[in-house]
């Protein structure tokens, strides 16, 4: 069975990072999909750029649909961590599958240059989740109680330091990951 996955973002490299180099590190996302290039890392979707690499502002542009099945995810998480090593900065990447039965399960996937960048973009992104929730409904002092609570919970687990598990047996961060570096955080959530 295969399914529609939609994966986007903009990954800023390291200055004197090629394009081999990047094909290189995302070969197992290419090879899994049967391209040999960025050149032929075309979208699904006609609208879509696919995969590119702007040399000149050193970013990595994804906007790449298409169909796979279930060891995508693994492939994308092996490519994702060989691409660590020329990331100038952490970033998050957005994972969508659709799947036949309606449901879409959205996740993001973290890369950077280290450990703490990818922590330090994942607190960013879920103070930012977390703030832009509770401003439905509470004001700022109350948002800024939870977005304490937030912090403290990632206070907490850096402390620790890697390899240790959390309370519920999962890695350091919480997440199931193919690397210190990139991580897979699920977010179950209809998009539409």
């Amino acid at each position: 069975m295969h399914t529609e996955v939609h994966v986007h973002g903009n990954v800023l490299v390291l200055e004197g990072a090629s394009q081999q180099d990047l094909e290189q590190a995302l070969t197992p996302w290419l090879s899994y999909v049967d391209i040999d290039s960025l050149s032929d890392a075309k979208s699904a979707q006609q609208d879509e750029a696919g995969i590119v690499f702007d040399r000149r502002r050193r970013m990595l542009e994804i906007c790449w649909t298409g169909w796979v099945g279930r060891n995508f995810q693994k492939a994308l998480e092996t490519a994702f961590e060989a691409l660590c090593p020329y990331t100038e900065e952490a970033c998050g990447i957005e994972v969508t599958y659709y799947h036949e039965d309606g449901r879409d399960e959205h996740g993001m996937v973290f890369v950077g240059p280290s450990l703490e960048a990818v922590q330090d973009m994942q607190r960013n992104f879920m103070v930012e989740d977390v703030s832009a929730l509770l401003s439905r409904h509470f004001n700022d002092a109350e948002i800024g109680e939870v977005v304490g609570l937030v912090n403290q919970l990632f206070d907490r687990r850096i402390a620790a330091g890697p390899g240790s598990p959390s309370q519920d047996g999962e890695d350091d961060d919480g997440l199931r990951s193919a690397s210190s570096r990139a991580h897979r955080a699920n977010i179950k959530k209809h998009l539409h």
